[in-house]
């Protein structure tokens, strides 16, 4: 099959007009992106609006997010939401939605035998909402109850990572996270959810994604359908530029809970298009790949150590960690972050945890400072390679992930055959004096965010002042040299000043 891809350059950013693997009778078609795949029982939908929480506007942070869930979840000009669920069951199908800092998208897959009642229920939930009072009370009301329940209770690591998120972006878009604050959305009514749809959802903004077997002539088909909207395209604000950070700096979450969450980072001007990226990627695998017990900081803090259940980095936004084990698609940003992510350290014996959250903190700064020093070790970098070659075809396990990684090559303005395609022969080019520089311009410890979510937070704060050592102790015995390493990591200096630190209780966090 050939590929197709066409580029243009529209106010300064690349904008993915089409990149297409088309039955071979078809063009490509302005607005679309396709992976057809032959002979594929299923029909994969990604359409994404060139919309994001960075939309929202003053007061009412969450909107696009609101905006977004309303259409998912509620009724149409033509069904009542209780009909669409009644029709979507016999399917054994449904379809969703995310929004992100710069992208909303509509994702489903459908067997190609329900292709056409499913598409009808699709396209009208997007192109024909009926903005019903009482969807959007319903949509509100769990939207305001995961912002003051769930998000600050259920999963202290993406809070943490919401926080870190939130001190390096302030003043920017980004600061907010994408579902909003409690007073912000408490405040959005159904006509902003209106407007909001009326000023984004335009015909310039939407691109159509499109894999699978999808039929002759259905590209065409869904792009004429979703050329019925207004014409235009809502501008994007300016890309973020986050304020240097100088020092480290640390924000203590007052919490009662018997485990402390760890998160810090800082921006890092890398994007998945940047010449520098794969060697970041390969870096950043060796380094904390996610969820792999492959990784040195796994090895160092929780298989050594047996102190948590994990100890990851990134060098792309990877929202909802804790519940996924490959990377997330339609999170495409302008602005990355270094994001070290210490799963929750639980105390052995009474008094202890802030101990052990330090130690596991010392350790993982250490590891990186080490890693600038020396570079990567020759054999390393070599498994490394083979590791990430073979782990990465994973990543496009699915016609949904495989045309979710297209739509990002379309934020980012990846060219021929895309990150999925490129990875592979890119670390093949790799060279260890590239790696290795790419660890000395990217990788630093001295002017970060921590964000720690704990109890006992004001005992957290006068351990990081005092900078005084938090050794560990163990459950059973460890090997004379662990013990000896043990030694310095529990010294190595954090340095954080008093002024830098704050405070704040779990039941004012992201009210507004």
């Amino acid at each position: 099959m050939n590929i197709i891809v066409k580029f243009a350059i529209v106010a300064g950013a690349a904008l993915l007009l089409a990149a297409c693997q088309q039955p071979p009778t078809e063009e490509a078609i302005e607005g679309t992106v396709t992976l057809y795949e032959e002979g594929s029982p299923f029909v994969a939908f990604n359409i994404w609006f060139k919309v994001g929480s960075q939309n929202d506007p003053a007061g009412k942070q969450g909107l696009a997010s609101l905006t977004a869930s309303l259409l998912e979840n509620s009724s149409t000009t033509q069904d009542s939401y209780e009909q669409i669920l009644e029709k979507l069951y016999p399917m054994a199908s449904g379809y969703g939605s995310s929004v992100d800092k710069e992208m909303t998208v509509f994702r489903g897959v459908i067997h190609k035998d329900n292709l056409e009642g499913y598409y009808s229920l699709f396209k009208n939930a997007i192109l024909s909402p009926a903005f019903k009072e009482e969807d959007f009370t319903r949509i509100k009301t769990q939207t305001l109850n995961f912002l003051r329940q769930l998000r600050r209770f259920s999963s202290d690591e993406e809070l943490g990572k919401e926080l870190l998120f939130r001190q390096i972006f302030k003043g920017t878009p980004y600061e907010h996270p994408e579902e909003g604050y409690v007073q912000s959305v408490e405040s959005i009514t159904l006509d902003d959810v209106k407007s909001f749809y009326a000023q984004h959802y335009l015909r310039g903004g939407a691109i159509v994604g499109l894999g699978g077997g999808y039929p002759q002539g259905f590209v065409q088909r869904v792009r004429d359908d979703f050329n019925q909207l207004p014409e235009g395209e809502a501008p994007a604000p300016a890309a973020p530029q986050p304020q240097p950070i100088q020092g480290r700096h640390a924000l203590i979450v007052e919490k009662e809970t018997n485990a402390t969450a760890i998160s810090m980072g800082y921006p890092i001007p890398l994007l998945r298009s940047h010449d520098d990226f794969y060697a970041a990627m390969l870096v950043n695998s060796w380094l904390g790949e996610h969820r792999s017990s492959a990784s040195h900081l796994y090895r160092v803090i929780r298989e050594r150590r047996g102190m948590n259940y994990g100890d990851y980095t990134y060098i792309e936004a990877y929202p909802m960690g804790h519940t996924i084990s490959m990377p997330p698609q339609n999170a495409a940003r302008r602005q990355q972050i270094f994001q070290i992510w210490i799963r929750p350290i639980s105390m052995l014996q009474p008094g202890d945890m802030h101990d052990r959250s330090l130690f596991a903190t010392r350790a993982a700064l250490r590891e990186v400072e080490r890693l600038v020093g020396t570079g990567m070790d020759p054999d390393e970098f070599a498994t490394r390679v083979d590791f990430l070659k073979n782990y990465t075809v994973n990543y496009g396990s699915t016609i949904g992930r495989r045309l979710g990684y297209a739509m990002d090559d379309a934020f980012y303005g990846i060219a021929d055959a895309g990150h999925l395609k490129m990875i592979r022969p890119e670390l093949d080019k790799l060279t260890l004096e590239q790696v290795d520089a790419t660890i000395r311009k990217y990788l630093q410890i001295e002017d970060m965010w921590m964000i720690f979510i704990t109890k006992d937070a004001e005992g957290l704060k006068q351990k990081l002042v005092g900078g005084e050592p938090s050794p560990i102790r163990y459950p059973g015995e460890k090997p004379q040299e662990i013990l000896e390493e043990d030694k310095i990591i529990q010294a190595f200096a954090l340095q954080i000043p008093e002024e830098n630190i704050h405070l704040i209780d779990i039941n004012d966090v992201l009210e507004k």
